[in-house]
């Protein structure tokens, strides 16, 4: 029998290397290190963020559709400008928001501690776990609704330019398909910025 060249083992070799060293790392989650939090669906700053009755990315469909937040209104009030009044008033609206948030953010993480201990002592079957879920569930959906409704409360104490000033501030651009800039070819625009 002929020995096999080096550089066909080498090449075997090096074609086996990155398949075996991926199987060396397929085991790992992306929750690894997760294991050890105080409720596992929970991380610190989610429950600090639920504790301050921070909004905790409830009511990005308003944010992100150009429905300004109150605790970031008050944030940019001098880059808007907001008016005494209008400060005011958006100070009011935080402070009611914060005030229903917080009890509910307490309830939220209540609920996951509960389906946290309840599957650490294997002390669970689906009835339990529905009632468990369904409970978490509605304080998440009381808390969305908190969020969201006090979006709805700023727009009529705004106008429109500090409105697309929020915008501007928050780094939100404009429908980049909605207005073709100075000096670029339409065509081109268009098919860059994926418009239909």
């Amino acid at each position: 029998m002929k020995p096999v060249p080096l550089t066909i083992c080498l090449g075997i070799l090096l074609a086996l290397t990155p398949a075996w060293a991926m199987a060396q790392h397929a085991g790992h989650s992306p929750y690894a290190g997760q294991e050890g939090r105080a409720i596992k669906s929970l991380s610190n700053e989610d429950v600090e963020e639920l504790r301050r009755g921070g909004g905790w990315g409830l009511a990005l469909v308003a944010e992100l559709n150009g429905v300004p937040g109150p605790f970031h209104l008050l944030e940019l009030k001098d880059e808007i400008p907001l008016r005494t009044d209008q400060v005011a008033a958006i100070e009011a609206i935080f402070i009611d928001m914060k005030a229903e948030a917080v009890p509910v953010g307490e309830r939220l993480i209540a609920g996951e501690k509960a389906l946290e201990e309840a599957f650490a002592t294997n002390d669970v079957g689906p009835e339990r776990l529905r009632v468990l879920i369904e409970e978490i569930e509605a304080a998440r959906a009381e808390l969305r609704f908190i969020h969201l409704s006090r979006h709805l409360s700023t727009p009529e104490l705004l106008d429109a330019a500090q409105i697309a000033r929020y915008k501007e501030l928050r780094g939100y651009r404009e429908d980049p398909c909605a207005h073709v800039p100075e000096g670029h070819d339409a065509g081109m625009w268009r098919r860059h910025n994926n418009c239909g």
